[in-house]
Order: structure tokens, then C-alpha cells, then sequence
């Protein structure tokens, strides 16, 4: 381990023998590391905290704390943190509370840029992208590939479906289906986003279904109802690109963006 003398690691702290760890950070009890990551100078990871294998986590971010929520009484929760993630300076991140699953989760391959915070019992996915300053409220969750603007506040308990996408500052208070670009205080839609998907590899034809889906949503007229059971019906054709509307339909309750 390359471990700069001034760290302070508690010998109870599980750290694979290649993790670094910069000057000044402070490692608690029951946190674990893996192989290949990096922490830099002046970092704070605490709590029931465990982290993948070939993190960055930058300078002055704190993980692992208690969660800024008045009911925590101290339960033993946990943030769990998966592999090759970019955490930039000044992040903050909670570990969850006893009223939910207990834990907050950040996968894998994601871009968390700076001053960026996941309230308590977040639910994050894979290779997402969160620019400066976006926030989550406790028990949010964020699908994969989503890319949030900077400044995007993100209200508790709402749900962001994969693919989709908010720009600068956009106040997301009730849930966002996939594939949905939004923007705004409050944020509305605003199409979807066909340029990332066609990054991503997408084809035309998934592209039309999926805009097709958005029309259902927002263009045609039709009950939040009737527009679910259209994409439902069109996913059970076969269309792998319309799977994440059968998840994001199963989970949300707080009413979608219009």
C-alpha cells in the first residue's frame, strides 16, 4: 500500500495492498477498499462504507457519513461504492437509513464531477455522468447512462429512467421516463436524447421506437394510462430498447414530468 504518513487509516479498515491514499485522509473502522483505487489528499471516508476496485476518489469529498435526515438513530447502514468510478473533488455521500433498504448505492463506470451530492439511500446505475453541484434528495434513483446538467436538484423518492438526460440547472421534481431530455424550473421534457443514443449504438429503428414511445407519453393525447399500456404492449414484442420503460413503469409513483 501506498499510504502517505500523514493518512490516519484505523487498522480495522480492510485496504487491498495496491490501494494509494493521499496525505491527510482519514480512513474509519468499517470501511473496505479494493484493488486499484486511489484516494487522494484530504478525503473523509467513514462509516459502513465499501468501495470497488480502480476508483479516483479526488481531494476533500467525504463518503460514508450519517445521513442528513433528523430520524437516523445510528443503525449501522452502509454506502456501497462499485468499480472505476471518477469521484471529483468535493463530493458527498451518505450512507442510507433503517426506513429504507439500508444502503446507498453507486455502480459502476461512473462520472461524478465536482461538489456533487447522493442523499441518503440513493440508488445510482451504471456509467451515468453528474455534472458539478447536481443533488439528490434521499431515496432517489438514477438508471444507467443518465446524464444530469450541473445544478440539477433532484427532489427525494423521484426516479430517473436509463438514457435520459437534464440540462444546466433543471429542478426535477416528480420522475423522468427514459430516454427523456429535460430541462427547467420545474423541469418538462423536451424530447429525447437521439444524439447519446446513436453514440451509444443504438439504430434508427430503435431510435424511432423509442421516440415513438415519447409521443405515447407527450404528444398524442392520451391518458398516463393508455400511454403505458402502448409502450408495455410494444416492449412485449421483443424490443430490448423498451425494456426500461417495463422497469421505470414498475417503480414509479410520483407521477412523470409534463
Amino acid at each position: 500500500m501506498a499510504i502517505h504518513p500523514t493518512a490516519i487509516v484505523d487498522p480495522k479498515a480492510k485496504i487491498a495492498a495496491d490501494v494509494e491514499i493521499g496525505a491527510y485522509s482519514i480512513i474509519g473502522p468499517d470501511v473496505s477498499i479494493d484493488s486499484g483505487t486511489w484516494v487522494g489528499p484530504h478525503v473523509v471516508i467513514e462509516g459502513h462504507t465499501s468501495i470497488g476496485k480502480n476508483n479516483r476518489i479526488f481531494q476533500f469529498s467525504s463518503l460514508g457519513a450519517i445521513p442528513q435526515d433528523k430520524k437516523y438513530a445510528g443503525e449501522p447502514t452502509r454506502l456501497e461504492i462499485g468499480d472505476n468510478n471518477t469521484i471529483r473533488e468535493f463530493c458527498t455521500f451518505n450512507i442510507g437509513t433503517a426506513q429504507d433498504v439500508g444502503v446507498t448505492r453507486l455502480g459502476n463506470n461512473n462520472w461524478i464531477m465536482a461538489y456533487v451530492h447522493l442523499g441518503h439511500d440513493c440508488q445510482i446505475g451504471n456509467n451515468t455522468i453528474f455534472a458539478n453541484n447536481a443533488t439528490l434528495g434521499g431515496h432517489v434513483h438514477i438508471g444507467d447512462w443518465v446524464i444530469l446538467g450541473g445544478f440539477t436538484s433532484v427532489h427525494q423518492f423521484a426516479i430517473i429512467g436509463d438514457h435520459a438526460m437534464t440540462a444546466f440547472a433543471s429542478a426535477v421534481a416528480q420522475d423522468v421516463p427514459p430516454y427523456v431530455m429535460a430541462h427547467g424550473n420545474r423541469a418538462v421534457p423536451a424530447g429525447i436524447n437521439a444524439e447519446g443514443l446513436k453514440r451509444r449504438g443504438f439504430t434508427p429503428e430503435q431510435i424511432r421506437r423509442v421516440r415513438n414511445a415519447y409521443k405515447a407519453l407527450y404528444r398524442q393525447g392520451l391518458q398516463y394510462d393508455a400511454a403505458k399500456e402502448a409502450i408495455l404492449a410494444e416492449a412485449q414484442q421483443g424490443h430490448v430498447e423498451l425494456e426500461p420503460f417495463t422497469r421505470f413503469f414498475a417503480q414509479s409513483e410520483r407521477g412523470i414530468i409534463r
